[in-house]
């Protein structure tokens, strides 16, 4: 048995259905809503692990769901929404979400988004995320406490930014950073001009860590919404 709980919000009775059938059969625990305000109580009353949450939910807008969770939880929550439209996938994540996917979606995929939520979740619980002053993903090594990036032993130049940049993706591994929530906590404020800016840096670190010796892709960009550091195994 997976020791996460899971809080399936969906008020769409056959995808709600899709979803909890695909958790048992991977040995899920789950919990189900079908609208904002049983979410909410769910989610307070037994503080599940991970949330699935649909945006378009009968009663209360899910966006607002996320806020009212976050006022007291930093519970993991991935969207699964029917709107594909860049601005409610930003608005979903810079209310507190940590992933989104769009609907139609295939259960693997699903599954697949749930168990990197989930391994960043056992970091969380475990403190390293927090405490270790090394971080290690792949080949990529950060010294917090020395200041020091390493690629496969070799340590890396980068200017303040970029630094600054890579240690933000390593802390939220796994998560959907957008562009505001980067540029305010690198610059503290956000505008077109900053945009650009982590546009340029970010294709310089890029071009620093995805060099010709590997074909691996440590950041992911989602384009219009902002940038992941993905979990290498």
């Amino acid at each position: 048995m997976n020791k996460n709980s899971i809080l399936v919000v969906e008020d769409d009775r056959p995808i709600r259905n899709l979803i909890i059938t695909a958790l048992k059969t991977h040995d899920y625990k789950y919990l189900e809503a079908e609208n904002g305000t049983s979410a909410i109580l769910e989610a307070s009353s037994h503080n599940p692990d991970i949330v699935l949450l649909d945006l378009g939910l009968p009663d209360i807008e899910g966006v607002e769901v996320i806020k009212k969770i976050r006022m007291w939880s930093n519970m993991p929550i991935i969207v699964i929404s029917a709107r594909n439209e860049d601005m409610d996938k930003i608005e979903a994540l810079d209310a507190g979400a940590d992933d989104y996917i769009t609907k139609p979606f295939s259960v693997e995929e699903l599954l697949a988004r749930i168990r990197v939520t989930q391994r960043r979740l056992a970091l969380i619980q475990t403190g390293e995320m927090q405490e270790e002053s090394i971080f290690t993903n792949g080949e990529l090594k950060i010294d917090y406490t020395a200041g020091c990036t390493y690629l496969r032993g070799e340590e890396l130049h980068l200017t303040p930014i970029e630094y600054k940049l890579l240690c933000l993706l390593s802390r939220n591994v796994g998560k959907v950073l957008t562009h505001t929530f980067i540029t305010q906590q690198i610059w503290r404020r956000s505008s077109e001009n900053d945009v650009a800016s982590l546009r340029v840096f970010m294709a310089t670190l890029r071009k620093k860590l995805e060099t010709e010796k590997s074909d691996v892709s440590y950041i992911q960009t989602h384009v219009g919404i902002g940038y992941r550091m993905l979990r290498i195994e």
